[in-house]
């Protein structure tokens, strides 16, 4: 029986187990349940071992449990001696997901 997975969303991969909270980038999803894709399923001791060519067919369901910001990013460029200072800011969009059965 598998229950790690890897998953692939937002262009990241994740390593995953049932009950897990999931912190990603935004998703654009009306549903409260979206469907990740599987690169691969394993048991912790390594048996059961199931490799994606990319993916596999089988989808990990996960349910949206909140959306969000996350902490501010500051960039600051800096010249020496041209008196060139600029500061921004950055909050990723974040969305928070808890892992269903795998």
């Amino acid at each position: 029986m598998a229950n790690v997975a890897v998953v692939r969303t937002g262009g990241k991969q994740y390593i995953v187990r049932e009950g897990d909270l999931l912190t990603v980038d935004k998703l654009e999803s009306k549903d409260k349940t979206i469907e990740l894709d599987t690169l691969a399923l394993f048991a912790e001791d390594g048996s059961n071992v199931e490799v994606g060519t990319p993916s596999l067919e089988k989808k990990i369901k996960a349910e949206i449990v909140s959306e969000g910001k996350g902490v501010k990013i500051r960039v600051a460029k800096f010249k020496s001696k041209v008196r060139y200072r600029k500061v921004r800011g950055f909050r990723p969009q974040l969305t928070t997901l808890k892992i269903g059965k795998i």
